[in-house]
């Protein structure tokens, strides 16, 4: 299942397999789904599920939300699980970083994501 949408003034193609459009329709609240693109001593894409929506959101039908955000490290390290180290990248212009497609799977439980340009 594929479709169109616009997050913060760009195109956004969104393929959804059918066991992640299943998954949607059977859940009890709707999933919120985070790109974040990390820039420090490395580059980073991370597709991230169940995440409180930050900044602008876009709506794709009644059971999903997604949003990007694009952010850098306070200091370079590897370490994914130290919220403190991140931050907002001050582009000033986070609609030069927003992808051009997304694609969401659900696979044996789990949420799968994949984003590109």
């Amino acid at each position: 299942m594929e479709h169109e949408v616009e997050l913060l003034g760009r195109g956004l193609a969104v393929r959804l397999t059918s066991a992640a459009a299943r998954a949607i329709e059977t859940r009890a609240t709707p999933l919120h789904v985070e790109m974040e693109l990390y820039f420090s001593c490395l580059i980073r894409k991370r597709v991230r599920f169940d995440v409180p929506p930050r900044g602008e959101a876009v709506l794709l039908g009644e059971g999903l939300s997604l949003s990007f955000r694009p952010v850098m490290g306070r200091v370079c390290g590897l370490d994914e699980h130290d919220p403190d180290n991140l931050a907002d990248l001050p582009t000033g212009e986070p609609q030069r970083f927003v992808p051009r497609w997304l694609t969401l799977d659900y696979r044996k439980g789990r949420w799968q994501g994949e984003f590109g340009y």
